[in-house]
């Protein structure tokens, strides 16, 4: 019996990670618009599941600030303003730009090297349309390249910046190529980098950060407009 419950455990454990990650592909894509509430009964109708593995879903993404819980009634997409945009942008800013010419000052070109394949996979991703891959590809880039800095409280500071400004409706900038420039500015940073130009690494920084800012604001305005319905691709 004991093998038997942990085997169902698992399954459940699995079956909301799905859920998760296809409601967050949703929100990217903008079939999930900021500040309208979603019951679960309803999103699990959309997915073809029943509504515990929905709701434990949508706690999680409570978690990573994506959504909030209204009693009663569901899940509210939860929205950003310009002021939220440009604090996590100025926050990110002021963490970001010196750690990265701190690390191109003392860490290795072949320990750098390392992130070489993931700055690849970011550019090509968004090459191939495809925007969960690009924003894993960048989250693991991004806080890969900071933890060089030896300071794990300052790599989580960003990794809970980043969940909270995830970016919402990316659908029509995806498709549109704006994220193959914003791709490809991650190889341009690597290699300043890596050749130990900090002053110039920071300054690519601070211009990759202002460029996300752009990209928060109109996949957001883009978001407003999206359907409520999930695509049968998501299921």
């Amino acid at each position: 019996m004991p093998h038997l419950t942990s085997q169902v455990i698992s399954v459940q454990t699995h079956l909301r990670d799905q859920v998760a990650d296809a409601l967050r592909a949703a929100l990217i894509a903008g079939e999930l618009r900021p500040g309208v509430v979603y019951s679960a009964p309803t999103l699990a109708a959309e997915l073809g599941v029943s509504a515990t593995p929905v709701r434990e879903a949508m706690l999680d993404l409570a978690r990573e600030g994506l959504v909030e819980a209204v009693r009663n009634k569901g899940f509210r997409i939860t929205e950003m303003t310009d002021r939220d945009l440009d604090e996590f942008t100025d926050i990110r800013t002021l963490i970001e730009v010196p750690t990265v010419g701190r690390v191109a000052r003392t860490v290795p070109a072949e320990r750098l090297e390392e992130l070489r394949p993931l700055a690849r996979q970011i550019v090509t991703s968004a090459q191939e349309h495809d925007v969960l891959k690009y924003l894993e590809a960048d989250h693991r880039f991004h806080l890969e390249l900071l933890s060089l800095a030896g300071n794990q409280r300052l790599v989580e500071v960003v990794a809970d910046l980043r969940k909270r400004s995830r970016l919402y409706g990316l659908g029509d900038l995806n498709e549109s190529g704006r994220l193959v420039a914003s791709a490809r500015e991650h190889i341009e940073l690597l290699d300043l980098i890596v050749a130990g130009r900090a002053q110039e690494a920071e300054e690519c920084m601070r211009r990759h950060l202002s460029h996300i800012r752009t990209l928060w604001a109109d996949g957001a305005d883009g978001a407003e407009g999206g359907e409520q319905t999930l695509r049968a691709g998501d299921r």
